[in-house]
């Protein structure tokens, strides 16, 4: 399946040389034309470690700008990894929606625009669907496999896990379960909720490449231990597509727990707007019926909390960081073990 995002070129312009060998460390330039600048551009960092021919990585993090563990580690990645180490290629975007990265925030402050809503994109659209348009058209047929990193930001904490999406094409699942496998991640996690060509992973899928994400920690902090595994899981992920040789040291990740998310009623939403007050912990198993928590009311205390209660089975992967909630809010949602 092919994209119509390529009909258009982009109007991102760059000095990169994706198939110029060594280590490049450059920007990629959006025209943003405003009061304190006519003529200038949003300049969105990008790296390309190239030597010779071979598959190519394509790395990515800050599709949402308070996720922070993938930025720190593809930063760190792009300092420490050589040329003379890779045969093919890693393309880097550490902070792909670069004015949501600079405000810590989810979405855009220029135009609201959240990129894993955006793809295929728009080369004549807002600053944040040129950005998917860039990355649809240009980036994604370079590439071998995708990984975009995700946390839950400020508004979810997360039990840290690398995921897939299961899309339509057996091979591509097929391809993504053995990457996923040999990230090595603790816990690893199948979409089988979203199938969306707005979400990056998919709209990578429709280009023919397995596509991982990740939620990797959350509630707007920067976790060492979390960091470390992603950068652990990076390199697993280069020596599995044979693009670094294995180190002296190094030993094949453990096992990893195969779970899914399989359908909406895995999600537990506010049901009134008010002061949420969780009554389970991540990592809690649960079933469907038992209490998630209670909405309170503050302004009004004489009114009795509203209970919400989780509609099915399993492993409480996510939960809600921030205390305030508006109805519809996600509080927490479950996976449940893959049989098998």
């Amino acid at each position: 399946m092919q994209t119509a995002a390529a009909s258009k070129p982009t109007r991102i312009f760059t000095d990169i040389d994706y198939e110029k060998n060594g280590k490049q460390v450059g920007w990629l330039g959006l025209h943003h034309s405003v009061t304190r600048s006519a003529y200038g551009a949003i300049m969105i960092p990008v790296a390309v470690i190239k030597n010779g021919s071979g598959p190519t990585a394509f790395f990515m993090a800050g599709n949402h700008g308070d996720e922070y563990e993938g930025q720190v580690a593809l930063v760190k990645l792009i300092r420490a990894l050589r040329a003379e180490e890779v045969q093919g290629r890693v393309i880097i975007l550490p902070a792909a929606n670069l004015p949501a990265a600079m405000a810590g925030t989810r979405v855009s402050p220029i135009d609201e625009g959240n990129l894993n809503r955006s793809f295929p994109g728009s080369a004549d659209g807002t600053v944040t669907q040129q950005i998917a348009h860039y990355i649809d058209s240009v980036l994604f047929p370079l590439a071998d496999t995708f990984h975009d990193l995700h946390s839950g930001g400020g508004s979810l904490d997360y039990v840290p896990f690398a995921s897939v999406h299961h899309g339509w094409d057996p091979a591509i699942n097929a391809r993504g379960m053995a990457a996923l496998k040999a990230f090595g991640a603790p816990f690893s996690i199948v979409w089988k909720v979203h199938q969306d060509l707005r979400f990056a992973p998919v709209a990578a899928m429709a280009h023919g490449l397995p596509s991982l994400g990740g939620e990797f920690g959350g509630a707007g902090r920067v976790n060492k231990d979390v960091v470390a595994m992603v950068e652990r899981g990076l390199r697993n992920t280069l020596v599995h597509m044979n693009i670094v040789e294995k180190p002296k040291d190094w030993a094949p990740p453990p096992p990893t727990r195969i779970m899914e998310v399989p359908n909406r009623d895995s999600f537990v939403y506010a049901p009134e707007p008010g002061l949420f007050e969780p009554a389970v912990n991540l990592a809690d198993t649960v079933h469907a019926g038992d209490l998630c928590g209670h909405v309170h009311f503050v302004d009004n205390p004489g009114r009795e909390p509203v209970p919400c209660h989780f509609r099915s089975d399993g492993f409480v992967i996510c939960k809600r960081h921030f205390g305030r909630v508006e109805r519809g809010d996600c509080v927490a949602h479950l996976a449940n073990d893959v049989a098998g």
